[in-house]
């Protein structure tokens, strides 16, 4: 018997394939229909309504104040963050460090900024040049280098950046501690074992790895920051988005198309954000899982059908 006859034998004895058949789901569809015709009265609704003032919205979306102010307003979330990443990988570092004066600094440092809303600390920045008048770089008790007077340095931007900064530090720490908690302990051990410092182990095989954990809240937190800019009035800093919308619709009195055209920026940008969010967590989620696709799936099944290669076969005549 040959191999196509034994195969074709095999074949015959299979049983036949299930022919499935879909469930139908008549609530689905129901369900849709009546989201569809929602959305549509929604959609009418609001066009014909004179109070969104659409020809207004229209005429301030590509306003050059309003994109001034949203490049600012993306400048400000990515310098911000950037002070958050950076201070809050060290925070979660004291935090999970032997040293007990790192851990308890650490510590109140989560607590005073976690505990207090982030609105009264950019208040607070907004007040600093009242609370210290004047600030002076040098030794202590000693020669001054360096002079400031903050009532004249008009750097409510800066003082926006740090408040946001430091505000969402503390955070930041509680999801990186959160993501080195994540790596197995094994990896530690075999690090020390390896003969690395506590340091050298979480700067070369700990945060590593925690990324994959990182990145995900981290991009939630970013776009929380991209939304929270609009606070920066309390500082006060009205450079940013939503403070030019503000301006402008304070001059004509049309807030609800200038509210609108803040929310269609916000959306924009949160939307570009969001797929860089996705492919980077696809970038550090690689070798996590191994799923098949169907394509890959075929190819196995139709590996099992083919006679095995002439060259591939073992011979029996030959050495072993």
């Amino acid at each position: 018997m040959t191999q196509d006859t034994a195969r074709e034998a095999e074949r015959a004895d299979e049983p036949e394939p299930i022919r499935a058949v879909p469930l139908r789901r008549p609530g689905r569809w129901i369900a849709a229909v009546v989201v569809v015709v929602l959305v549509a009265l929604f959609v009418y609704g609001a066009a014909t309504n004179e109070a969104f003032g659409w020809d207004v919205y229209g005429r301030y979306l590509f306003d050059a104040r309003i994109t001034e102010g949203a490049w600012r307003t993306i400048t400000l979330t990515v310098l911000a963050m950037v002070i958050a990443v950076v201070l809050g990988v060290m925070l979660a570092v004291m935090r999970l460090s032997p040293n007990p004066v790192l851990r308890t600094a650490a510590w109140v440092y989560l607590w005073v900024f976690r505990g207090t809303p982030v609105y009264v600390q950019l208040v607070f920045w907004g007040l600093f040049p009242s609370i210290y008048k004047t600030v002076a770089l040098g030794i202590p008790f000693g020669p001054q280098f360096a002079h400031f007077d903050l009532k004249d340095l008009q750097a409510a931007f800066l003082f926006a950046v740090i408040g946001l900064g430091l505000n969402e530090a503390a955070y930041m720490a509680e999801i990186v501690r959160a993501g080195v908690g994540s790596v197995g302990e094994g990896q530690t051990e075999a690090s020390t074992a390896l003969g690395m410092s506590w340091a050298q182990t979480m700067r070369r095989t700990v945060l590593p790895q925690a990324m994959r954990v990182i990145i995900p809240p981290t991009g939630n937190e970013l776009i929380s920051m991209l939304k929270t800019t609009s606070l920066v009035l309390a500082v006060p800093y009205t450079g940013e988005l939503y403070g030019r919308t503000r301006d402008i619709s304070g001059a004509n009195f049309q807030p609800i198309p200038l509210l609108l055209v803040a929310a269609t920026w916000y959306l924009a940008i949160t939307s570009v954000l969001m797929v860089g969010q996705f492919y980077l967590e696809r970038h550090y989620s690689k070798g996590l899982s191994r799923v098949l696709t169907a394509r890959q799936l075929q190819a196995l099944a139709d590996a099992q059908h083919k006679p095995v290669p002439p060259a591939a076969a073992p011979d029996a005549g030959g050495p072993l």
